[in-house]
């Protein structure tokens, strides 16, 4: 992969090579479709020149499932070199209007069912129905089986004749919107530099197997569903067996069992499910987890592996670094607790969270990181983007953590999830740990407490506890101090609420959250 290439020159290289091959198994139409190089990438070619005749903007929505749909989508758009939008649609209505205003769409990729399965989504008034274009296409099976002999017979020719972009470097790939678990969404714009940066430095580390197989569930618009399950799978030439969403668990067990897939990737939200429906005999062909975006309860990684026997291999990314900085991986390479080491080509510092002074190895702080795979800066937002990104291309993440004298990352939390009180940096993660500790309830099942900080005019800030059971305040008091949590952590405001909001990627709500707390 050559960084300063176009995407779609990279593709047209990968799929244009071994075109009987199988590239994409998709579950979510019924029974599996099958896709071969060949035809995926002579169907790419063909929609692609119905965008750039019919769609006159550089960016164009995408609201898709994984599969033939959205990938189909994904590869046509950098074909017409045009900027696909993967669009969160299970954001407020507000909120997707906004991201739309922001990136300046005008028109959206997608399908009959999709808008009827999300009537409150805003759709705009130009759309693509991708489906009524598959079915045209059928009917040109003589222009299609043409292509196909062309590709085979002469695949170099067949390259010659296409116009597919070639430049890409730091030109706009894709963009994509945070979840927004913390504010508003803000717009991650990625190069074609950073895309293929990561993707070449995913494989460099020789986790996936030439043949492997790879589960491709999550949605489009999370980053890790784009890069990781879609399109490094693409470029280093594995199979995708897809599904139409991780909490589909049923689909994706039958994906998993018959198409005997190799890797799982997902958030310990949506690998739950699989231990709760799954059998012994549904994950034997797994050998590796994949997780990440959230982090794992160690009960609920040693769970896993006892009861699927595979390795469950925590890493660590965000959007703003396309997204993987580090994972684990087996043997050596592998640190409990810990996201792993760095991938290829990431340098590291760890800087004071008040100071923003560089500290000395090992000590913990807030992790800045540099390389050919961090994001050039937000959509329109200049004054965030100068925040979290130096002059001299470090990002401040804004994640608390250090980095062990073997040099393997160990996250402690988010910034935003710490409280100063009476000088004192508090971890709400430390202290929601501690609270079903004592209550002896499991940390890998869903949320039932999280812990606030409100301001507070004699400490600075005060601790809250938000609960969805019923709690004895005394009692817990008294035994969060026997376990040792120190006075100041352990919080003097219980309060009862329904649920404790969290997010479809499965990150707490954090904006929902202090909503009830200013409500309660």
């Amino acid at each position: 992969m050559n960084p300063s290439n176009h995407i779609a020159n990279e593709l047209l290289k990968v799929l244009s090579k071994k075109i009987g091959s199988s590239v994409l198994v998709d579950y979510g139409l019924g029974s599996p479709l099958r896709l071969k190089r060949g035809t995926l990438l002579v169907l790419a070619i063909r929609l692609a020149g119905d965008l750039k005749s019919e769609i006159k903007e550089d960016r164009v929505g995408v609201v898709l499932p994984p599969g033939l749909a959205g990938v189909l989508a994904n590869l046509a758009l950098f074909f017409a070199d045009k900027i696909p939008v993967n669009l969160n649609f299970t954001l407020g209505s507000v909120a997707i209007k906004q991201s739309m205003e922001d990136a300046e769409i005008k028109t959206i990729l997608t399908a009959k069912a999709v808008r009827k399965k999300f009537p409150e989504f805003p759709w705009l008034d130009n759309w693509m129905d991708l489906g009524e274009k598959l079915k045209a296409y059928r009917k040109e099976k003589f222009f299609l089986f043409r292509q196909l002999a062309w590709l085979s017979l002469f695949p170099r020719s067949f390259v010659r004749s296409h116009e597919v972009p070639s430049q890409g470097g730091e030109k706009e790939a894709a963009l994509l919107f945070t979840s927004g678990s913390s504010g508003n969404p803000k717009g991650v714009a990625l190069s074609h530099r950073n895309l293929l940066s990561n993707c070449h430095q995913i494989s460099q580390v020789g986790l996936f197997s030439e043949d492997a197989k790879i589960l491709a569930n999550l949605p489009l618009f999370h980053s890790f569903g784009f890069t990781i399950a879609t399109l490094y799978p693409l470029l280093d030439g594995l199979e995708i067996v897809a599904a139409p969403s991780p909490l589909d668990v049923t689909t994706s067990i039958r994906a998993i069992r018959d198409e005997k897939v190799e890797v799982l990737m997902g958030t310990p939200t949506f690998l739950r499910g699989y231990l709760r429906k799954g059998k012994v005999e549904d994950l034997a062909s797994v050998r590796y987890v994949v997780a990440g975006a959230e982090k794992t309860p160690p009960s609920f990684r040693e769970k896993w592996e006892k009861e699927v026997d595979c390795k469950y291999l925590e890493g660590y990314g965000l959007t703003e670094t396309s997204p993987v900085l580090s994972f684990n991986v087996p043997g050596e390479g592998s640190r409990e607790n810990s996201v792993g080491r760095l991938l290829p080509g990431v340098e590291s510092k760890v800087v004071d969270a008040d100071t923003k002074e560089d500290l000395t190895d090992g000590e913990s702080g807030i992790l800045c990181f540099r390389g050919p795979n961090v994001f050039p800066g937000y959509l329109n937002q200049l004054e965030k983007t100068t925040e979290v990104l130096s002059e001299d291309g470090w990002f401040l993440t804004g994640d608390l953590g250090r980095i062990d004298g073997e040099g393997f990352l160990f996250i402690e939390g988010r910034l935003s999830r710490f409280s100063k009180i009476g000088g004192e940096m508090v971890p709400h993660e430390t202290v929601e740990e501690a609270v079903l500790k004592t209550l002896d309830l499991p940390d890998e099942n869903d949320p039932v407490c999280v812990v606030v900080g409100m301001e507070d005019e004699s400490k600075g800030e005060r601790l809250v506890l938000l609960s969805s059971i019923d709690l004895a305040k005394d009692e817990l008091h008294r035994n969060l101090a026997k376990a040792g949590l120190p006075n100041l952590w352990i919080p003097r405001d219980i309060r009862k609420v329904e649920t404790i909001p969290i997010l479809p990627t499965g990150k707490l709500d954090l904006l929902e959250i202090k909503k009830l707390v200013a409500e309660s």
